[in-house]
């Protein structure tokens, strides 16, 4: 049973990015979305972060709510 923690500072680690507030405030401010884009198609993503993201939201598992919540950060540019 997966028991970490499911946080933005978590999910940055899971992508393998920097994941202090400071570092995701950055990475934030950085990276822009467009409303027509996907999260999952955006294009600062590599493969496999693309891959655990769009997976993630098809199964609506334990991650889905705080992508949720990056994809509105990214949008509220």
């Amino acid at each position: 049973m997966d028991t970490t923690k499911h946080d933005i500072n978590t999910l940055f680690k899971q992508l393998g990015l920097p994941s202090s507030e400071t570092e995701i405030d950055t990475f934030i401010t950085a990276h822009s979305l467009p409303a027509t884009t996907l999260l999952q198609d955006a294009p600062f993503w590599d493969q496999a972060q693309q891959h655990f993201i769009a997976e993630s939201l098809a199964e609506d598992g334990d991650w889905s709510e705080v992508i949720d919540e990056l994809d509105v950060r990214l949008r509220q540019q």
